[in-house]
């Protein structure tokens, strides 16, 4: 047990510790090398516990090891979904937190986004909404350097000649 006001130094969390965020995490630092190419990449850091015998408190840091945002929790250490949704949240939170912007913004509405799933598949949602036009899924996690075209249910496409 620590002493009262004695917080406990976070550590960099090594590769292979929580391995399905480290696969969660590489997607979304592809988006966010893609979006903030002056970013260092995303990295997992770890507190110990207040006391022992309490599992340690993960989070997602700058590369620069600010952090901003709730823990992960843990369950999502364990589904793919749930750790890809519950890395793109935080990183979310940690990046627009830390460096004061909206991030990441849909290149059509420059709004920020959203994790969401869409058939099981974690994406970045933008809201759209109003003159700007729809809400609609962006891009999946990891996906945002392939640019996905809004779906117009009442468009068709034009022939070629």
């Amino acid at each position: 047990m620590n002493a009262l006001f004695d917080l406990p130094e976070p550590r960099r969390v090594l590769l292979g510790e929580y391995p399905l965020w480290d696969e969660a995490l590489a997607l979304v630092n592809r988006d966010l090398a893609v979006t903030l190419p002056d970013q260092g990449p995303l990295q997992l850091q770890g507190i110990p516990p207040y006391n022992e015998g309490e599992a340690e408190n993960v989070y997602i840091a700058l590369a620069n090891g600010e952090w901003h945002g709730n823990v992960l929790e843990p369950d999502s250490a364990d589904n793919p979904v749930l750790a890809l949704m519950a890395i793109a949240d935080a990183a979310q939170e940690t990046v627009t937190e830390c460096l004061w912007q909206a991030w990441p913004l849909c290149d059509e509405h420059n709004l920020g986004m959203h994790p969401r799933a869409a058939d099981g598949q974690p994406s970045w949602w933008c809201a759209g909404g109003n003159r700007r036009g729809p809400a609609h899924i962006r891009a999946a996690v990891g996906g945002l350097d392939s640019p996905v075209s809004p779906r117009r249910p009442h468009c068709t496409r034009r022939r070629e000649s």
